[in-house]
């Protein structure tokens, strides 16, 4: 259902159960999934693909083209999985020839005034509160959590079901299962509310407490934790994701409060 007040491109692709309110515009080169809403005043620009029962609250841009003067107007896009939820005033950018595009997973609760930049791939379940703020290239994985506030550094990864603490700076990789917290950012132990509440159980906690144990409070550089925790902890789905995650940074791990800070 649209609006008289709204526009509406006439080569947008919009499914026929779409409901957008009055001065909302939506450009050509648009993809929006059934049972989606966009409220007043929100702005769709070309490449943007939006998924099946998304809400889009008033005052948010979705796929301005990057804050970044090497973009060259090549054709970029960004994704928006199903079930997303944007609140008002959030901004998302497309990508550029790096990833040729941003994009958001399922199930994501991005609050108000939250940044998404060029780039920037989101996992599924995330939660940005409020005034959370990614720069360009940051990949996020599954059922992280930003609390307020929160700024990530370029080119950082933020590992599954992490937990950064409100008014962070964030200017390394967040591995995977941990809470992020302090100035400058450093482990505060494992996000064992989050991952009771997403059913892990006990035991799953312990061995991930664990793993972080040898390689935060143990007085050993990364190399040596990550041996140690390959030769001695049982190999699981847990402890390998971890271990890659340390293998693969590029930035490099925060550090722990006490051993590096």
């Amino acid at each position: 259902m649209n609006q008289p007040l709204a526009y509406v491109h006439p080569s947008a692709k919009i499914a026929k159960n779409v409901v957008i309110e009055p001065f909302t515009t939506i450009s050509a080169n648009v993809t929006i999934g059934q049972g989606t809403w966009i409220g007043s005043n929100v702005t769709i620009m070309d490449g943007a693909r939006i998924g099946k029962n998304c809400n889009i609250f008033p005052g948010a841009v979705i796929s301005a083209i990057p804050q970044d003067l090497k973009y060259n107007d090549e054709e970029t896009i960004v994704e928006i999985g199903d079930n997303t939820t944007i609140r008002e005033c959030v901004t998302i950018n497309r990508g550029t020839v790096d990833r040729m595009k941003t994009k958001i997973g399922k199930n994501c609760l991005l609050m108000a005034y939250s940044h998404v930049a060029h780039d920037c791939y989101v996992g599924d379940n995330c939660i940005f509160s409020n005034n959370s703020t990614l720069a360009g290239h940051i990949t996020v994985g599954d059922f992280v959590v930003f609390a307020g506030m929160t700024a990530v550094q370029q080119f950082c990864s933020i590992g599954s079901h992490a937990f950064v603490t409100g008014g962070s700076l964030v200017r390394k990789d967040v591995p995977p299962y941990v809470k992020a917290g302090r100035e400058p950012l450093s482990y505060v132990g494992i996000n064992s509310v989050g991952l009771r509440r997403r059913g892990f159980t006990t035991d799953k906690i312990r061995e991930i407490q664990n793993i972080y144990r040898i390689l935060y409070q143990k007085n050993y550089n990364n190399t040596q934790a990550a041996a140690i925790i390959e030769a001695e902890m049982e190999a699981t789905p847990e402890r390998d994701e971890i271990l890659q995650f340390i293998k693969d940074s590029q930035r490099g791990i925060m550090k722990g409060y006490l051993t590096g800070n």
